[in-house]
């Protein structure tokens, strides 16, 4: 696509003709060399061609080095030792530090032809051997490209892999990347006598010399400004101690900042740290805050001293049940003893011994099995417990009541009857704790919830519906137990076991009714302490009201424990009964 189009030749832009200096031989080196170090553009009319750059500051220097080519060149031409029979002929022109006219130069040297075509050459006469390239690495770099278009060399103005020494004695080295030994004077601005700033040498900087001698300075030639000898502070805040986190004033240098302390939950380790970090779950923080602690774990341990005291009761209790067996068992052929059912009473007092210990499940360490063990274990004992005094309490009322000519509950008093109270009880509670541990089981849980700074390792009982649906299945046996109990209290006194439980039952439902807000504003490991007393307080209750009556006549009261007594005591009441009941119809 054409932009413009001129077919007169005075409006285009030209090329200008590059100055230089030039001799012919059998080999020709060129040079572009910046004799002008400066240029001015003239303005521009936009009428008339432009202008090219005005070359200007000539620099001597860079002439001598124009000078010098020349004159080693010609004493190369006069030396017939050196190219026999071969004349060295040089192109040099003048850049002007203008990367056009570098360009230009190094294109009219490859074509030969002073307004340069591309990929065209026309100077066949006297070959071109290299080009010396410019002393700015940018046209170097520049020159290399064009160059190795046309597969010449550039000779650069640096060596690399070289080391001399000057007339005056100075060494130069150049690495093997071509870089030279860096030596620096550490100057020392003083005053001098007169008054005057003065620039001192106090020490070097040389990495070509010994590994101890690399870095030297003299500390007594240094004059500070603020006139003593230490080493000035060069900063503008001091720097954040660990627990801290710096923060950049807006405005100011890099080096002034603020301290600030790490906020609740986090610290930092290190001095001038950039931010602050949160410590994992399970730590806090220590007082510092530059690192972090293990949080406190809190959990119902055997070291602590209510759980030492509540472990000791649990065991000790649980010996008293035994010792009431060992005492059935050896009177087990007494009127009191068999008037309550022996068996029955035998796997009571098993169960009130589990009861007992069942707490122990509650204390130490809450390992995965233990949270889910505990909870039903306790379920279980306690629901054959009162399911053992449910039977006893329906044994009871059925024995009086089949007393009666052609009663057909006589079945009713058989053993079995009971046995299989029993076992529809502790099914129905198996039921419950088995669907608990498949749909919602108890679970090992580290809770940071409830006590800042504490983890509190406890049991999660998983679904709270199955605990109290547990629990309101105990309630809901002592109940039934107790309005039976509560309506049989009044049968005659070889049957009087009615009125201990329901004693027995009272107590158990008032302790568990008490422990229900208890547990609920109890926090941590309170919560376990409250149910392991709600459980020996229960137990205890139903040993006292159920056998300490009996064990206190087997004891104390051996007389009392004969079947005269009991029917002796049952025919006393009949005549008491019956005399009332005269006295009343004479005053009628």
């Amino acid at each position: 696509m054409k932009i413009s189009y001129c077919n007169e030749k005075g409006c285009m832009i030209g090329m200008k003709e590059l100055r230089g200096m030039s001799q012919p031989g059998d080999i020709v080196i060129g040079a572009v060399v910046p004799v002008h170090v400066d240029k001015m553009y003239p303005a521009t009319i936009f009428t008339e061609t432009p202008s090219s750059a005005i070359c200007k500051t000539f620099r001597f220097e860079n002439y001598q080095r124009i000078q010098a080519l020349r004159f080693a060149v010609e004493e190369i031409n006069k030396d017939p030792d050196l190219l026999p029979n071969i004349t060295i002929g040089y192109q040099i022109l003048d850049s002007c530090t203008v990367l056009q006219r570098a360009l230009s130069g190094t294109l009219q040297l490859l074509t030969g032809h002073k307004e340069p075509v591309p990929n065209y050459r026309c100077q066949q006469a006297m070959p071109l051997a290299a080009i010396i390239g410019h002393s700015i690495s940018t046209y170097s770099m520049m020159l290399a490209h064009i160059l190795g278009l046309y597969r010449y060399p550039q000779l650069l103005h640096y060596m690399k892999q070289v080391r001399l020494k000057t007339g005056s004695g100075t060494e130069f080295a150049f690495h093997e990347n071509g870089d030279p030994t860096a030596v620096y004077d550490i100057i020392n601005w003083q005053f001098s006598p007169l008054g005057k700033i003065q620039q001192v040498k106090v020490g070097s900087y040389d990495t070509g010399a010994t590994a101890g001698d690399i870095f030297t300075v003299n500390i007594s030639a240094l004059h500070w400004s603020t006139g003593q000898k230490e080493v000035p502070r060069s900063i503008c805040s001091q720097s954040c101690p660990p627990g801290y986190s710096k923060a950049v004033l807006p405005g100011k240098p890099v080096c002034c900042f603020e301290c600030f302390p790490c906020p609740h939950g986090e610290i930092s380790n290190k001095t001038d740290s950039p931010y602050c970090f949160k410590c994992p779950w399970d730590m806090w923080p220590n007082i510092k805050r530059d690192s972090c602690l293990p949080k406190p774990r809190e959990f119902f341990s055997y070291e602590d001293s209510l759980g030492e005291t509540l472990a000791t009761t649990s065991i000790s209790s649980s010996l008293v049940p035994f010792a009431i067996l060992v005492l059935f068992v050896h009177y087990k052929m007494t009127p009191i003893v068999r008037a309550n059912n022996y068996l029955l009473s035998c796997l009571l007092l098993v169960s009130l011994s589990l009861c007992f210990l069942c707490s122990l499940f509650f204390i130490g360490y809450p390992h995965p099995e233990m949270c889910r063990l505990r909870q039903v274990t306790f379920g279980m004992v306690f629901a054959l417990c009162i399911s053992c005094i449910l039977a006893k309490t329906f044994m009871v009322v059925v024995a009086f009541k089949a007393t009666k000519p052609n009663s057909s509950l006589k079945k009713w008093t058989r053993p079995r009857i009971s046995y299989l109270i029993v076992v529809l009880c502790i099914l129905i509670q198996t039921c419950l704790c088995t669907m608990w541990l498949l749909l919602s089981p108890p679970f090992f849980e580290e809770n940071i919830r409830t006590k800042v700074g504490v983890v509190i390792v406890e049991c999660n009982d998983g679904s709270s519906v199955a605990f109290w649906c547990m629990l309101g299945y105990l309630g809901l046996l002592a109940s039934v137990s107790f309005f039976v109990a509560f309506l049989a209290r009044r049968l005659p006194d070889s049957f009087n076991e009615a009125k201990f439980i329901t004693f027995s039952m009272g107590t158990f439902l008032s302790v568990w009714i008490s422990f229900i807000p208890a547990t609920m504003s109890a926090r941590g490991k309170y919560t376990v302490a409250m149910e392991i007393f709600a459980i020996l307080s229960s137990t205890w209750a139903l040993v006292v009201c159920m056998f300490l009556p009996k064990c206190f006549i087997i004891l104390f009261r051996p007389n009392m424990n004969s079947r005269e007594h009991l029917m002796g005591k049952e025919k006393r009441r009949s005549e008491k009964q019956a005399c009332k009941q005269n006295n009343t119809s004479g005053r009628h």
